[in-house]
């Protein structure tokens, strides 16, 4: 296919950042730029930028993630962040979350391909899931939506004193602004902008970080939380 023959070599700095999985990393811009392409995940257009723009972009938000911890990749879409970062982070346990089933039956496909034991993926909206799936420690998106709005599907699943990690352009330190009440109400209780990947990526890759205290989505969400686990518990007693 034309797309397959525009996705130029990895660079080398891909050779550092995922190391053993290296081959892996390659196979999946290879299933990006050919089965992602005619299944709409992606446009034909970003095909010759996958490695800067995409994978290695978001790859290099693994110095921030703190070891051994829960992850969500909210809205994960093609799998970015969520693949890259389990490429390079296999002490982490990732699940993708995705509600569209064109895209989970891809990212499915893509962890069974690439031996992905430590990811799982889950068809579903944020919202839908909170009280139904473990609560995390960190949550991770990237070009999913406006941040207060990102903030109201992230945040509720995170653990208390957990963090929301958000890939973020231009727009991070006025999106960041606009959101500060939000996010208060939500039970954020510091937030940052980060700049990662020195050395790999060119601009630097910016995230968003959103910390939570011990009520994650506030006082309203922490009751929605209790109601579904309670159904849950219900639901699993018939």
């Amino acid at each position: 296919m034309t797309e397959a023959a525009e996705l130029p070599p990895a660079p080398e700095q891909a050779r550092t950042v995922f190391g053993d999985r290296f081959a892996d990393a390659v196979r999946y811009a290879e299933l990006l730029a050919e089965a992602g392409v005619q299944r709409g995940l992606i446009g034909p257009r970003e095909v010759p930028r996958l490695w800067e723009r995409h994978l290695l972009n978001c790859a290099v938000l693994s110095e921030v993630v703190p070891e051994g911890v829960t992850v969500c990749d909210v809205g994960s879409g093609a799998g970015l962040p969520g693949i890259p970062l389990a490429l390079v982070r296999e002490d982490l346990k990732i699940t993708l979350l995705e509600p569209l089933l064109r895209r989970t039956n891809f990212l499915t496909e893509v962890v069974e391909l690439l031996g992905l034991d430590h990811v799982t993926v889950v068809r579903g909206r944020a919202e839908e899931v909170m009280g139904k799936v473990p609560s995390v420690h960190v949550v991770t998106a990237r070009a999913v939506a406006p941040l207060d709005r990102l903030a109201t599907w992230g945040i509720p699943l995170l653990r208390p004193y957990g963090e929301m990690l958000a890939l973020k352009g231009d727009t991070a330190e006025e999106e960041l602004k606009s959101a500060a009440t939000a996010l208060s109400k939500l039970g954020a209780v510091e937030t940052s902008i980060l700049h990662v990947g020195e050395g790999v990526v060119d601009p630097l890759s910016t995230v968003v970080r959103v910390e939570v205290g011990e009520s994650p989505g506030g006082v309203r969400f922490a009751a929605k939380k209790a109601k579904a686990a309670r159904a849950g518990r219900a639901r699993r007693r018939r």
